[in-house]
């Protein structure tokens, strides 16, 4: 018998006006719902997903935040993040909502391009979260990026 990998669980949760924790792209391997405001999605290893988490009180937003993360293996060190169970490695994090609106855009040129945003080299996500951080503009993810990082993970997967 074949041992499985454990899976990446993600708690989603949606109370209106209040806290919504939703994904923007990833392909999942299973879904639990716990009621009907919160379920938990899982994501194999490797598997790459985009979190948005948002969150109000009476006064306005409090939190807005999205995370790129790719799902991780066991024994692999993995960074702990709210609602992501054990963890993952972070590709990207941004926080307030303007930083989170232009990811989100940013993210629909990306498939607008013809690109899957799953399939988005690691390092382009890495490259984007340092350039906002540093008030620049990410450069475009472009095909012949895309190949490159595709023939890059094909060779190393040998």
């Amino acid at each position: 018998m074949i041992a499985q990998e454990p899976l990446t669980s993600v708690r989603l949760v949606f109370y209106r006006d209040r806290v919504e924790h939703w994904l923007r792209f990833g392909h999942d391997a299973g879904e639990r719902i716990l009621d009907r405001r919160r379920r938990l999605i899982f994501f194999a290893p490797g598997a790459v997903f985009a979190l948005v988490r948002w969150q109000a009180n009476d006064f306005g937003t409090v939190v807005s935040r999205i995370d790129i993360l790719r799902a991780c293996g066991a024994g692999e060190p993995c960074a702990t993040v709210p609602g992501v169970h054990p963890g993952g490695e972070i590709l990207l994090r941004l926080s307030g909502w303007a930083r989170v609106q232009g990811l989100l855009a940013l993210i629909d040129a990306v498939e607008q391009a013809g690109v899957e945003a799953t399939d988005v080299a690691p390092a382009y996500w890495q490259h984007v979260h340092n350039r906002v951080l540093c008030g620049q503009q990410p450069r475009p993810y472009d095909r012949d990026q895309h190949r490159a990082w595709l023939l890059r993970r094909r060779v190393t997967a040998r």
